[in-house]
């Protein structure tokens, strides 16, 4: 659960994440509890958008982060900032259920795109 005493250690940082057949731009709020995100290859690219997210950190550098995105899609990331990979975990609007894992790389936040 995201609390208002702690930041993670992802807070005002932007990251590329690479799966398979997928890579998206993900860009966190300076207090960690929004994340702008913008799919750049695959399936669903362009797609973007703003949402809410919660996170909890579940082992030092490791954090489950989730949210819901405005068409009603689900995600939830358990991202190793230390190690750079994330899995992720996300239920398109048509309900498919998708399960990818890959590299996690920091980025420039102007290199989000958005």
């Amino acid at each position: 659960m995201t609390t208002s005493t702690s930041r993670p250690a992802f807070a005002g940082r932007s990251f590329r994440v690479d799966y398979d057949g997928l890579s998206a731009h993900n860009l966190y709020s300076a207090d960690g509890s929004r994340i702008r995100y913008a799919i750049v290859s695959g399936p669903y690219a362009g797609a973007q958008g703003e949402a809410e997210c919660q996170w909890q950190e579940i082992a030092e550098g490791v954090y489950v982060i989730s949210w819901q995105e405005a068409d009603g899609a689900t995600v939830v990331h358990v991202d190793d900032f230390a190690n750079g990979r994330s899995q992720a975990f996300f239920t398109a609007t048509d309900l498919s259920f998708h399960r990818m894992q890959g590299p996690l790389t920091e980025i420039d936040a102007q290199e989000g795109g958005q």
